[in-house]
């Protein structure tokens, strides 16, 4: 759910809907997050209300939300940062429609029910390889993984990605030299390399917000390792093929040269609402940490 600006489309090109009283969560429900933009959290009468940029007001069931993304355009009040921790509701600040993270204050007594669940499976040597084997085998099917190692389907993985950035060079006709990222360097990169970091980005910033919301750790991975959300960027290898690289290779001779923000950001939403992103993330981590069966492809 979403609170889009006025002057923006609020159906098909936005990934989350506008906050009206009539979408909000009842409470039998207990929703992992509102995203709200372009407005004023406050309190009145001891109730968490939230004023748009059209001035509509609207009453929010704090208790029935496990997490607020707060993106541009909106403020809080700290009487309203109070009653939010009281009903534990954290708080993340994010970009438009999630799409960059920034930061996140979680209350204190917050259920930690999830993450201990997560801590658990990463702190058992076999239990933590089965939850990378289940990781690997949602994004390659056919690759026989019984037995081997974390290193091994390592190795198994980084050729079938080099793989795939060939097949897909192929496919849209595109001269591809390799994946290059420089931290800071953006501009330097080729157009590919552009739009994979920064559909990449937008990715990670979607992913940690959710799992921040599901009560899980970004910071706990099963493959990745000595980077800053490493359980982030497992989760995003599962969504990249589609998500990311075709995207990348798809518009790189649209650009002709020449990078364009809005056109990466409004194909990358197209994507995610195809995908059906959102819907899927809780039932993916469930999958890989529990073994269950309902993990999403990576595909359309």
């Amino acid at each position: 759910m979403g609170n889009a600006p006025p002057s923006a489309d609020t159906g098909r090109n936005r990934l989350l809907i506008k906050v009206t009283r009539a979408n909000l969560p009842q409470v039998k429900d207990k929703y992992p997050f509102l995203y709200l933009e372009r407005g004023r959290l406050e309190i009145d009468d001891s109730s968490v209300k939230w004023i748009d940029c059209d001035c509509n007001v609207v009453r929010l069931p704090i208790a029935t939300i496990n997490t607020l993304l707060l993106g541009p355009g909106t403020t809080i009040t700290h009487e309203a940062v109070k009653v939010m921790a009281a009903a534990n509701c954290s708080v993340c600040w994010v970009g438009e429609d999630s799409l960059l993270f920034y930061a996140v204050g979680q209350s204190p007594t917050a259920n930690s029910r999830n993450m201990r669940s997560q801590m658990l499976l990463a702190a058992d040597d076999k239990k933590s390889v089965k939850v990378a084997r289940r990781l690997f085998a949602h994004r390659f099917p056919l690759a026989e993984l019984d037995g081997k190692s974390l290193k091994e389907m390592m190795g198994m993985e980084g050729y079938r990605v080099r793989q795939l950035y060939e097949q897909m060079a192929v496919k849209y006709n595109v001269g591809w030299k390799g994946r290059r990222f420089q931290p800071g360097k953006f501009e330097i990169g080729d157009i590919t390399n552009q739009v994979l970091t920064s559909a990449n980005a937008a990715l990670y910033g979607i992913l940690t917000s959710a799992v921040y919301s599901m009560g899980y750790s970004p910071h706990i991975g099963f493959i990745h390792s000595g980077s800053p959300l490493p359980f982030v960027y497992d989760m995003a290898d599962l969504y990249k093929e589609w998500l990311c690289i075709d995207l990348a290779f798809s518009l790189t001779l649209e650009m002709a040269g020449k990078y364009k923000k809005a056109k990466v950001s409004s194909e990358f939403r197209k994507r995610v609402i195809k995908l059906d992103l959102l819907a899927k993330i809780g039932l993916d981590i469930q999958a890989v940490l529990e073994g269950g069966k309902d993990a999403g492809s990576s595909r359309k």
